[in-house]
């Protein structure tokens, strides 16, 4: 009897269950696993796994389903206080996932079933909407240490009370040897205020041996909010590396010449806050910075504020500044660089070039040389709108990209009104006249307030893109819903506390400034957006050609009518796309909880689900003996007020028999 085929089961199964370490280590090594936050290491969120394909995926189905029990640990408080954003990564044979209150779990990738679990042990009582939240982990291999020796392989984990913790990626157990028993705590200048207040959610990068990592700030509360700087330590002992602050405080910066009358000095935030990207080959870590403090007043600092509302690279060895280019000057929109950059290659008069793509909330995409920032389709500095409130300052131009890079409408009138009926657009036609409104640069004022023709949720947002190289698109998921923002005089703010919350928007204190400020979505006496739909797309652009390729609606209004039927006017959504060798683009994204897959090549969508929960998540795929999963973690969105849940749900192919 020839014993071959059922050695060879038996080892593949030994090598799905992650029983032979060193060859399950191996074995997600290749281009069909999903070893990073980002995919890879460039954040291309592509897979190279092809076994589901536009033409067998209506055969999709679940393959197992986990619930991480935080709804029954935490009580409904705490969860309703939480988002859910996490995309697993897959580590020695092992998925591994975070929760939004930093409890670290590894399943089995192919079963589900519970291997390991960490837990941070958080503090609960950040209070909103300083919530809880982890987007993900990173992972990294010592090469000096023994195969399956304690730590050889480590998780470092980003905590909501900022600190980050390395783990021992086999068993869970804490790494003593890194920084304070396993821990290091991130160093403050200016002290928060609250638990919360600033924290670290997004994963962390590792290149060369240094783990960098941001924060997030709380938006809008303070001027001189906590300092956004980014860190970078030794990934092996915790030991610091280098510290970079995207405020120049050094008077010899060149930057600092852009900071006016000695504002840095009671200035915060311009954190990266979104996800970073590495280049380890060329040392180069890509960093998307934010606004400084406060967000819609730019008053006490005058300037174009350098390098916030930018994309900076610095080397990862020493973090010293290789180039960087501003997308927003004097940022007083809260257009933060919020989604993470990814690394391509541009093919142009047949010469491959190193390229970094950045996205932005005005949806604008901006093509840079990855090694010398030179942008590689043309960037325009054009004159915006200059009445500003008394004493603010204002930058004369701003940088837009070429025509075809410009994903949404940069101006909205009132002859652009949208509702489901004739009162409804009518109400709209009106509520446009009534604001300040020169496009997407209109100054923040009092009175009616002024209109973002896209809003600081607009264009793409921390989901990021996907690339897929073998058709060279990228594909990106945007909002186009319209925000009103009107700045309040300080005598008339009031006691908020920071921020006050409510069905009709947010309003905001900015303390020591001359203003608070409203945030307000563009909605007519109906509750639609002012805006012609769709109000959320998922866009093919061709990177070569500097054009889209197809645009698509995401998500459907069904569940919002009085009878249900799919009408596709596209939702809100957050989270990101990811794409497969197979030609299958998969996201969830859209408020309406459906999991959708796409064909790359045409938009065309092929395959939907109804979630459990709510999916402001990005997913991410793996292919283990043979069959393809496709994964998607699933739970409660601070400000989308998705469905409470807790579960990951992975879906493949039938089992072939």
């Amino acid at each position: 009897m020839d014993t071959t085929p059922l050695i060879m089961r038996w080892i593949s199964l030994l090598l799905v269950m992650g029983f032979v370490g060193i060859f399950a280590s191996s074995a997600i090594a290749g281009d069909d696993s999903w070893a990073v936050y980002g995919g890879d290491a460039a954040g291309t969120r592509h897979s190279q796994a092809d076994q589901i394909t536009p033409e067998n995926i209506s055969q999709l189905q679940l393959a197992w389903t986990y619930h991480t029990g935080e709804v029954e640990r935490r009580g409904m408080a705490n969860i309703l206080n939480s988002s859910t954003q996490n995309t697993p990564i897959l580590v020695a044979g092992s998925l591994i996932i975070c929760t939004p209150f930093n409890r670290v779990v590894a399943l089995d990738p192919v079963s589900g079933q519970e291997k390991w679990v960490f837990d941070a042990e958080v503090e609960l009582s950040l209070t909103m909407p300083f919530y809880h939240n982890c987007r993900g982990v990173v992972q990294w291999r010592d090469d000096q240490a023994d195969q399956g020796a304690h730590c050889a392989l480590r998780i470092i984990l980003p905590t909501n009370d900022a600190r980050l913790i390395a783990i021992d990626g086999l068993s869970g157990k804490l790494c003593d040897g890194f920084g304070d028993k396993g821990s290091v705590h991130i160093p403050q200048v200016v002290m928060p205020l609250w638990p919360g207040e600033l924290k670290l959610s997004s994963a962390p990068v590792v290149l060369n041996g240094v783990i960098v990592t941001g924060s997030i700030i709380m938006d809008n509360f303070r001027a001189d909010a906590p300092r956004g700087t980014v860190f970078a330590f030794d990934v092996r002992t915790g030991e610091p590396k280098w510290q970079f602050d995207p405020i120049p405080r050094d008077p010899s910066d060149p930057a600092a010449k852009t900071w006016l009358d000695g504002s840095v000095e009671n200035t915060g935030a311009a954190n990266v806050w979104s996800t970073m990207v590495v280049d380890e080959e060329r040392d180069l870590v890509f960093l998307p910075t934010s606004s400084a403090s406060p967000d819609f007043w730019g008053g006490e600092r005058p300037g174009d504020n350098l390098y916030a509302s930018s994309l900076v690279v610095l080397k990862g060895s020493t973090g010293e500044i290789v180039w960087h280019h501003q997308q927003v000057h004097h940022d007083i929109w809260d257009y933060d660089i919020s989604s993470p950059p990814v690394l391509v290659d541009i093919e142009r008069d047949g010469e491959t070039i190193p390229a970094v793509v950045q996205n932005t909330k005005q949806g604008f995409v901006f093509v840079y040389h990855r090694e010398t920032g030179e942008p590689l389709y043309p960037i325009e500095e054009k004159p915006v709108p200059q009445n500003g409130m008394p004493g603010e300052w204002l930058a004369k131009t701003q940088p837009f990209p070429i025509e075809g890079l410009q994903l949404l409408s940069t101006h909205l009138t009132p002859e652009d009104a949208w509702g489901f009926s004739f009162l409804d657009r009518a109400g709209c036609k009106d509520l446009i006249a009534s604001l300040s409104n020169e496009g997407m640069f209109t100054p923040p004022t009092t009175g009616n307030g002024a209109l973002f023709a896209q809003g600081n949720s607009g264009g793409a947002n921390w989901g990021g893109p996907s690339y897929d190289p073998d058709r060279r698109l990228m594909l990106v998921n945007i909002n186009n819903v319209p925000q009103v923002i009107t700045l309040i005089p300080r005598e008339d703010v009031g006691e908020i506390d920071g921020i006050n919350m409510n069905e009709d928007g947010v309003v905001t204190e900015q303390r020591g400034t001359p203003y608070g400020a409203s945030t307000q979505w563009l909605l007519s006496p109906f509750g639609a957006p002012c805006v012609e739909p769709p109000w959320g797309e998922l866009v093919a652009v061709d990177l070569d050609a500097g054009k889209v390729r197809w645009r698509v609606p995401l998500g459907s209004l069904e569940h919002y009518l009085p009878v249900p039927f799919e009408w596709n006017l596209g939702t809100p959504n957050i989270g990101g796309p990811i794409t497969t060798a197979g030609g299958v683009t998969f996201i969830g994204a859209a408020i309406d909880q459906y999991f959708r897959a796409y064909s790359t090549d045409t938009g065309e969508e092929l395959w939907r689900f109804k979630m459990p929960a709510g999916q402001s998540t990005t997913p991410m795929t793996y292919q283990i003996d043979g069959r393809q999963y496709v994964v998607m973690v699933t739970g409660h969105h601070l400000y989308f007020g998705a469905e409470v849940g807790d579960s990951v749900v992975a879906f493949a192919l039938p089992e072939s028999r």
